[in-house]
């Protein structure tokens, strides 16, 4: 038997991207190529005055200047998640109107991208101007509108009741600060046209297809006259999924030029332009009997969205999954500011609404004097409390106590500021990590050839989780052969379509399409392996065998709710004198279903760790209040962590095939590592210090 699925394969991509072979979207050469560069605007809510383009157009090498007065063609898409979307929901330079600091009021084109980037700086704009909302405590809140279809709001039994009945309550509010998108890679495209009929998109898409039909319908094409191409992307993290106003301007200029055209975006124009977490503004309210069952959990949310599009961060998605209750209350609330769209960004929802439902978790446990681990185990919920399913192949509880047992937590001091180390303070933590198993419908294409290997395509993408890998150990294992004889291409509209890689979906998604196509290439080829279709090959007459074959989600989710698992357990160390923290210890458990390779998975919970511990001590967005533009503007002064800030990341899988939610058993695992990680690091901490902190980043002075 060929075993290699589960095992640790290494990267099948990992030698083109340290090498630099790997090509990313701004990379690809295209002769008679031109740069463009955008024009944002400086203040946050007004209008423009007056633009004066005359200095940029004499500069040396500019070739056009594009703004609200003669912008090229472009059409409005149906907008609709599933079929087309553009971020905003406004297409760039259509009016004067300015809606948020840093929005796109220009593009300079030139020969170089230094000679677009100098002139830019030369065009003159005016405005007449309004005072900005970005205040978020003063902003007004309404009830938001339903999310991809679904009401936010929801209420099973009688909270008022619940509340009656409690003792002990808890009643607390938490707050998150706005996080910036900051993968590797920045914001890039490049368009090219061929005689105003045909365009070629260069751009890192998390969607390709969908890409492929936006960009069709923003131009009056038929979808089959578009081709994107993406077959690396330096990160995305949700913010890559669909095109922003810079793409879908770089297209319509490209075509009105007749010229293929690059802009690539600063980190500074990323702030706004590119899409953010909102800041969200999150109330508790728990009740419990005195051995600890829950009686009530009301969650409240407010987040801010931008004028120009809706965007809620769905914080209550998560709660009715997590603990069993009579009494359950979901509230969610929106406000409209004078900032970029906010969008998705990994665990959207789940990751603020677990920093507050494990943050009061934790405050009820020592409320009881119980421990956190057994309150958990207590009142897990046995299936769905909104669908009304049971949950399938849930091993929560198994996470739960492998984490304990790994990190010895049964030897916590059950004291706050009991435990020190060197003169430090020193403290345990822990919370739950959870994310919705999703898959969508997928497309993949098997090829075997006479030089002995595999060929797998589909337009389903890598960006970065690990896709080119999972994919060829999926093909490895079906058809008999080694890894190292599996060739896989991703990423281009041309192939089949494989979905999309976002909603922790692509694994999901694509292996049992992979595990399909591959038993239908051997049945085609009347062999057992590959190895017996390689011998009858070079008879059959034909150039290859293949096949192609697809997979889609059934009645399944009509039966079973479909949820990944998790634990984190933490140490900190905190010298109160300088507010200095440092998480020295991290144990993670996890169950995702069947594992297809423990090393990127392992290392995708790794890197959601380490977003998490970024999100709990350092990363917030401040917005100047009286011009609304971010003070922080790079990788500079945005603040992330370095190794110095990461301790050793321990992991364990653990549970079995959910078999009942695709034929391959597998869920995804690119975003439940970051959940629930804010929320262990500030239970530490008030184990450390007997102090409570509930508003993200927990900072220096926070702790002093």
């Amino acid at each position: 038997m060929n075993k290699v699925i589960g095992t640790g394969v290494s990267r099948k991509d990992g030698r083109a991207k340290v090498t630099g072979t790997a090509t990313y979207a701004a990379e690809h050469q295209i002769p008679d190529l031109v740069h463009g560069y955008l024009v944002t605007a400086t203040i946050a809510n007004g209008q423009i005055q007056s633009i004066d383009t005359r200095a940029a157009e004499k500069a040396p090498g500019v070739i056009a200047v594009f703004t609200h007065k003669n912008v090229p063609k472009m059409f409005m898409p149906t907008n609709d998640f599933m079929t087309t979307k553009i971020y905003e929901a406004r297409l760039p330079l259509s009016d004067d109107k300015v809606h948020y600091a840093g929005q796109i009021v220009g593009l300079v084109v030139a020969d170089t991208f230094e000679r677009a980037r100098d002139a830019a700086h030369l065009v003159k704009v005016e405005y007449t101007t309004q005072q900005p909302l970005v205040d978020f405590k003063k902003a007004t809140f309404k009830e938001a509108p339903p999310q991809m279809g679904e009401e936010l709001k929801f209420e099973k039994g009688n909270v008022a009741a619940g509340v009656a009945s409690a003792t002990p309550k808890i009643e607390a509010t938490y707050t998150t600060s706005t996080e910036l998108h900051a993968p590797m890679e920045p914001h890039a495209i490049i368009a090219h046209w061929q005689d105003d009929k045909s365009l070629t998109v260069y751009e890192p898409s998390q969607w390709v297809l969908a890409s492929q039909r936006t960009y069709a319908e923003l131009f009056g094409l038929p979808t089959e006259r578009v081709r994107v191409v993406t077959p690396f992307l330096g990160g995305a993290f949700g913010c890559k999924a669909f095109p922003w106003p810079h793409s879908v301007l770089c297209a319509a200029a490209a075509r009105k030029l007749q010229r293929p055209l690059k802009v690539v975006l600063s980190r500074r124009q990323m702030t706004m332009n590119t899409g953010h977490r909102s800041e969200t503004e999150q109330t508790i309210r728990l009740g419990a009997t005195a051995d600890g069952s829950l009686t009530l959990i009301d969650h409240e949310v407010k987040s801010s969205t931008s004028p120009v599009d809706v965007f809620t961060e769905p914080c209550t998605s998560i709660t009715p999954v997590m603990y069993a209750t009579p009494n359950l209350r979901l509230k969610q609330e929106l406000a409209k500011m004078n900032i970029g769209t906010p969008t998705f960004m990994r665990a959207p929802g789940e990751n603020p609404g677990l920093w507050a439902l494990e943050s009061a978790m934790d405050e009820l446990a020592w409320a009881l004097k119980i421990d956190p681990v057994e309150l958990r185990l207590k009142n897990e919920a046995k299936e769905h409390q909104r669908k009304g399913l049971p949950f399938s192949a849930k091993h929560f509880a198994d996470c739960l106590r492998v984490g304990a047992e790994q990190f010895g937590w049964q030897d916590r001091p059950k004291q706050p500021r009991s435990l020190t180390r060197d003169g430090k303070l020193v403290g345990w933590g822990m919370a739950a990590a959870t994310f919705p198993g999703l898959r969508g419908a997928a497309s993949v294409k098997v090829r075997l050839l006479p030089d002995g290997t595999a060929h797998v395509l589909t337009a389903g993408n890598d960006m970065g989780t690990g896709a080119y890998t999972v994919v060829a150990a999926t093909a490895a294992e079906a058809l008999g052969l080694p890894v190292e004889e599996v060739r896989v291409e991703l990423g281009d509209s041309l192939l089949p379509d494989g979905g999309i890689a976002g909603g922790s979906m692509m694994t999901a998604s694509l292996v049992p399409a992979v595990m399909s196509a591959c038993q239908q290439v051997l049945k085609n080829a009347k062999a057992k392996t590959a190895q017996e279709a390689f011998a009858t090959l070079s008879q059959s007459g034909r150039a290859a065998y293949e096949a192609t074959a697809s997979s889609a989600p059934g009645a399944e989710a009509k039966k079973w709710a479909f949820q990944s698992w998790g634990a984190h357990f933490c140490e900190v160390s905190i010298d109160e004198e300088i507010g200095r923290l440092q998480v020295t210890r991290w144990v993670s458990v996890m169950d995702i279903g069947r594992v297809i390779n423990t090393k990127t998975a392992a290392s995708q919970v790794r890197g959601g760790v380490i977003m998490g511990i970024g999100q709990a001590l350092m990363e917030e967005c401040h917005l100047d209040p009286n011009i609304g533009y971010p003070v922080v503007y790079d990788l500079a002064t945005y603040h992330f962590p370095a190794h110095a800030d990461i301790p050793r990341i321990q992991v364990t899988f653990v549970g079995e095939p959910d078999l009942n939610f695709n034929p391959g058993g597998v869920r995804g695992v690119g975003e439940i590592g970051i959940t629930g990680v804010s929320a262990a690091i500030a239970n530490a901490v008030y184990h450390a210090t007997g102090k409570r902190i509930r508003d993200l980043p927990i900072t220096p002075d926070k702790l002093l």
